[in-house]
């Protein structure tokens, strides 16, 4: 086993039923009202930070431990069972008063990802639910989804930004991941500016999506991307020139590393100056002048097949960092993460994709190819 890692924040189950493969160009030509869609079977799964990139974290064979809250339900019954069969169980709190946090995934080939979902007990987990005696064991506390979570965003992030700074005076490395707002949504009228702020001072590897990202430091931009997109996946009407600033503004904000999914074109990074990471470097055994100010993109390669982009993101970091823990260098760590997505995309869930690190190292040895996208 590896160094020690922490998975924490938002776990819920996925119900993904498994659409036609039958392309289309935009959700309405298949979402009608009154329309009878003939279905396959529903893929259910654990899903959520915890579950996705601590699982994954796990397979790739990084030692694990998860921390998260679901209800004492029968959707609980069925994350407990699941996280068993990978031996991490024991982690999750279960809540008599609250239910399971779950998400129904509309995966319609072809086109991104809608979520119907309810946070159920994530909610209520705050900075107290943190085992600080295990994190004093671990070497990275990587968490997820707050902008899903209530007491991680209410009053500013203060309960996020706390518990960051409880973590990083045990000396571990830290890692956050954000996850899509409904703007109608208390979490969407949150000031994101002012909860990051708090937060990312005290964050190493700084890990969100493009979409988010943008949704939270730049909101009228935001809204001219999604226009421009006119209901398809924002990455196909943005390019790469406009997501360096978000970057930029995050390592402003204290971010040490940013790595910025940017769907399936791939994943860009930066990194802060070498007196921002020298603690870091120094906490994980990494070369400082390998890892700061450094700055790339790294295109996704060509799956073999795709079926659904559940977790790819997720899956994505977790190669990411077990691969820094393993002591490889960005740009290895960041070419692995978008081969594991590549590997993701070609399954229903997050998890039975996944292949061994040297298995794709070895995948690109032999010439993978790698997509094209115009602006990337």
């Amino acid at each position: 086993m590896g160094k020690k890692i922490i998975a924490a924040g938002h776990i819920c189950l996925d119900i993904t039923p498994v659409f036609p493969d039958q392309k289309a160009e935009n959700i309405g030509d298949i979402m009608i009202p009154g329309k009878l869609i003939q279905m396959g079977g529903a893929d259910v799964h654990t899903g959520g930070a915890v579950a996705n990139t601590g699982l994954a974290m796990k397979i790739l064979g990084a030692d694990v431990t998860l921390m998260g809250k679901i209800g004492a339900d029968e959707f609980g019954g069925m994350v407990e069972n699941i996280l068993h069969r990978y031996d991490v169980g024991e982690g999750m709190i279960v809540s008599e008063e609250e239910s399971t946090s779950y998400s129904v995934v509309i995966a319609v080939p072809g086109i991104d990802r809608i979520f119907l979902h309810n946070p159920g007990a994530n909610h209520s987990f705050g900075c107290e639910d943190i085992d600080y005696e295990e994190v004093a064991k671990a070497d990275l506390f990587h968490f997820g989804y707050p902008p899903l979570m209530r007491q991680m965003y209410q009053e500013g992030g203060k309960g996020m930004a706390e518990m960051f700074r409880r973590i990083k005076e045990q000396h571990a490395a830290t890692s956050l991941d954000l996850a899509a707002v409904d703007a109608k949504s208390e979490a969407g009228r949150a000031d994101w500016i002012d909860i990051l702020s708090r937060s990312l001072p005290y964050v190493d590897f700084f890990v969100p999506s493009v979409e988010e990202l943008c949704f939270m430091l730049d909101r009228d931009r935001y809204e001219a991307w999604n226009e421009r997109a006119a209901g398809k996946d924002i990455t196909e009407a943005i390019s790469l020139e406009e997501v360096k600033p978000l970057a930029e503004r995050a390592i402003s904000m204290g971010a040490k590393v940013v790595l910025i999914k940017c769907g399936a074109p791939g994943i860009y990074y930066r990194t802060a100056a070498r007196e921002q990471m020298a603690s870091v470097c120094k906490e994980l055994g990494l070369v400082v002048d390998q890892w700061a100010e450094k700055e790339g993109f790294a295109r996704s390669f060509v799956p073999d097949q795709i079926l659904s982009g559940t977790g790819a993101g997720d899956t994505s970091i977790a190669a990411f960092l077990v691969s820094v823990l393993e002591g490889r260098s960005l740009e290895e760590a960041v070419q692995l993460a978008v081969a594991t997505g590549a590997c993701c995309v070609a399954s229903y869930d997050a998890l039975s994709g996944l292949q061994p690190l040297a298995a794709l190292k070895e995948k690109m040895k032999n010439g993978w190819a790698k997509n094209e996208f115009p602006g990337w």
